[in-house]
């Protein structure tokens, strides 16, 4: 085959002085062209930026200087930061051509992420958190816990108990409460130490994380909060508040329950992104008396729990406080706990002492059913004075809410525990039941949508709407002008208007 020799140099001469003189500035934008298109490919582009080649072209030696510094086939015309970019993580090549690897990127769900770890009494500890829940279903990871003395004088050791405490609701993420059990009190010097877990991946001991999940001060700890008497007599542990809440709701519940458990109770909030400036608002007063905590707990968004982490929520409320009241409630803040014929709580509980749980069964009240009543000022009315209308199917299982004497619980549910020490009662109804107004709470404004005509029928027989059966119940309207006057006197009048209706 014939091949083309060079051109001559004097048919070359015009394109050559043309290039030679626009040179520099071509050179210079093909660099900035390169930097700017290597700034912004991202990661996943780096096999690509580890292949490309780079420009070369024949000049004389003071031009040829110039084009190495930017494009030499040795140093790419990138800076360091973007050499390390094309250059990172690259998987080396197998030896043999049929051995296949398996490269890891990233990290899907956490092994353990802590919520909170508390000491249960003189020798037990109790770690409250979120692991991944496919580890947990088709793994077996396990945990050690170790005690080390400030002082140096002494390290304890012993395996963990875990339970999971989700009944199998979680997501990527499931809710574990680790139980450390030592055989003797390791802080009983009250030299103050540290609680140290050892997280397994799986059955190996080779592989595990190792964190420190409580730090005890010098002289912290204090053998008599771990028996009766308690701080408080009654103490309310709240789920995840979540979405745009009604404050005038809140502003009720709080009200009610306040009374309803009296002075020696608290109540336990848990915003998880519902807690408004309105809601706050309606809170705030209770918080400056001490009957009420807020606690922020936004940042559990990033855990892909079951329900906004409801029961991460419940069980470190319950092992937080363990110890603080004789009885610890669950429930929503669209049930209002109720006490049928004459009932006191103090009585009802004494009855159910000997028990370490009860639950307790539901009045199912319509959200939006009202009846129209020409005689009453409806949006001076709070919701459970004219929200009177109760669902009255039978034979029907329906969820409960219960009570629990904390220090007798190791984990929690939402409905109930099952990892207690004792009895559980749930044949309650005749002593306590709560009504309950589902989703009013997210009700913004009047609560009442639906108006049914007033009628002698609609009081004494049942009424039918939607093909469910309805009776009028006014128990709690019974109760509105009491509740009212306590939280005048508790708090003022209250008349911010966000909150008012």
């Amino acid at each position: 085959m014939r091949k083309e020799g060079p051109p001559s140099s004097s048919t070359a001469m015009p394109f050559n002085f043309c290039f030679e003189t626009t040179k520099p500035l071509l050179l210079t934008l093909l660099a900035l062209t390169l930097v700017m298109l290597m700034w912004n490919l991202p990661p996943y582009y780096q096999n690509l930026l580890s292949t490309t080649t780079t420009l070369s072209c024949s000049a004389d030696s003071s031009s040829a200087a110039a084009i190495n510094a930017s494009s030499s086939s040795s140093t790419p015309p990138i800076s360091v930061a973007a050499q390390k970019l094309s250059t990172a993580n690259i998987p080396p090549r197998p030896t043999e051509p049929n051995k296949r690897t398996f490269h890891a990127y990233g990290n899907a769900a956490a092994l353990f992420v802590q919520m909170g770890a508390y000491r249960g009494g003189p020798t037990t500890f109790a770690v409250v958190g979120l692991a991944s829940k496919p580890i947990h279903v088709y793994g077996r990871p396990w945990y050690k816990c170790e005690w080390i003395s400030s002082n140096g004088s002494s390290t304890f050791r012993t395996l963990a108990y875990k339970m999971l405490p989700d009944w199998g609701y979680g997501r990527v993420y499931t809710v574990v409460v680790v139980n450390c059990t030592f055989p003797l009190n390791p802080n009983a010097d009250n030299s103050g130490g540290k609680l140290v877990l050892k997280a397994y991946y799986g059955e190996s001991q080779r592989k595990f994380e190792k964190f420190t999940a409580l730090e005890e001060a010098h002289g912290a700890y204090n053998a008599s909060k771990y028996s009766p008497p308690y701080d408080y007599d009654y103490l309310y542990c709240g789920s995840s508040l979540y979405g745009n809440l009604s404050a005038a709701r809140i502003r009720e519940w709080m009200a009610y329950h306040a009374w309803f458990f009296g002075p020696r109770s608290h109540f336990v909030f848990h915003d998880a992104g519902g807690v408004s400036a309105e809601v706050r608002a309606a809170l705030e007063p209770w918080v400056r008396l001490g009957r009420a905590t807020v606690q922020d707990i936004r940042d559990q968004a990033e855990f892909d729990g079951y329900y906004y982490n409801q029961f991460l929520v419940v069980n470190d409320c319950l092992h937080r406080y363990r110890f603080s009241a004789n009885w610890t409630f669950y429930f929503d803040v669209d049930e209002y706990i109720f006490l049928p014929d004459g009932n006191t709580l103090e009585s009802v509980l004494n009855e159910f002492s000997d028990y370490t749980q009860f639950t307790i069964e539901q009045n199912p009240m319509s959200s939006s059913l009202c009846l129209n009543d020409s005689t009453h000022h409806f949006s001076r009315e709070w919701g459970f004075e004219k929200l009177l209308l109760r669902e009255a199917r039978t034979g029907i299982r329906r969820d409960r809410k219960y009570a629990i004497q904390a220090r007798n619980a190791y984990a929690t549910g939402v409905h109930m525990s099952e990892n207690v020490i004792g009895k559980t009662l749930h044949k309650t109804e005749t002593k306590i039941r709560y009504y309950h107004y589902h989703n009013s709470i997210s009700v913004m404004g009047e609560p009442c949508r639906e108006w049914l005509p007033l009628t002698a029928k609609a009081k004494d027989n049942v009424t039918w709407h939607d093909k469910l059966p309805y009776v009028y119940d006014d128990n709690m309207k019974k109760l509105a002008n009491t509740i009212k006057q306590f939280e005048r006197n508790a708090i003022g009048n209250v008349l911010d208007p966000r909150f008012s209706r």
